[in-house]
């Protein structure tokens, strides 16, 4: 059991595709097999961290609406992994965007919800949430309520020019509601070696943002993709692939940043 409240990380990305999903699956299940207490809060109405997680439609009884709009108890669901669970989502929270704007914490609502209840967090040692591919109101919530922002950026092409507009989104929940955020680190994922582009981006986002980047690189690997339709992370589904062995490997450079280093103050 964590001794205080758990760190709380975002992982988010407003462009789709950049494998933020199977990054929060694979993470999470990677900082679970080394012994921490991981709670994944789906907040993309597509529900596809459950739906990687195993948890089908019919399961998701409590979900992240209803810990942002609450009218019974918190409840999560153990998943297949020992020691990971998850708030899952449903399409119901692709409503939340307009319920939220007219209420005067709307900024709030999900800092507001885990204070609420902060005794069942003790359980665990991580959060990570799983944001929306956009910087809306969900994102903004989950970067209010953070401690810090993981940014899964894919090598190609557009990267950087995407990443610009998520700093200054973390800039400005910093300055309004959040001063503790920190951009935690930036994980270059999708990268192919056979790639000459890939190589390039890479080399491009180490020069311009240096150790914000994390050493470890996520290639494409064909087990990632695979590992979603059977609702087991790729780490379960085949943990000796390419693929899983990177986040294994992150797993280890997450933890060590988190507990050891110096809080970066580039965001």
């Amino acid at each position: 059991m964590a001794s205080g409240r758990p760190t709380i990380l975002a992982l988010a990305n407003q462009k789709g595709g950049v494998g933020k999903t199977t990054t929060t699956i694979n993470l999470g299940t990677a900082l679970a097999a080394l012994g921490q207490r991981i709670l994944v809060v789906d907040l993309d109405p597509q529900g596809n961290a459950s739906t990687g997680l195993g948890i089908a439609p019919s399961d998701r009884e409590f979900t992240t609406y209803d810990l942002l709009f609450p009218e019974g108890p918190f409840r999560t669901i153990p998943t297949g992994t020992p020691k990971l669970s998850i708030v899952p989502a449903t399409p119901d929270l692709s409503s939340a965007d307009l319920e939220l704007v007219g209420d005067a914490r709307r900024t709030h609502k999900m800092r507001d919800a885990f204070a609420s209840v902060n005794d069942a967090l003790r359980d665990y040692d991580y959060l990570l949430i799983d944001c929306p591919p956009s910087l809306n109101l969900l994102t903004i919530n989950a970067m209010v309520a953070a401690d810090g922002v993981l940014v899964p950026l894919q090598c190609e092409f557009f990267a950087l020019e995407g990443l610009s507009q998520l700093m200054r989104t973390v800039q400005s929940v910093r300055q309004s509601s959040n001063p503790g955020l920190r951009i935690q680190g930036i994980i270059l994922t999708m990268y192919d070696r056979r790639n000459n582009l890939s190589a390039q981006v890479a080399a491009d986002v180490r020069s311009n943002l240096g150790t914000l980047v994390y050493d470890t690189i996520i290639p494409r690997n064909v087990r990632l993709s695979e590992a979603p339709s059977h609702g087991i992370p790729a780490l379960v589904y085949d943990h000796t692939s390419a693929g899983s062995v990177a986040y294994q490997k992150l797993a280890g450079e997450v933890l060590a940043r988190l507990r050891g280093q110096p809080a970066l103050e580039q965001a």
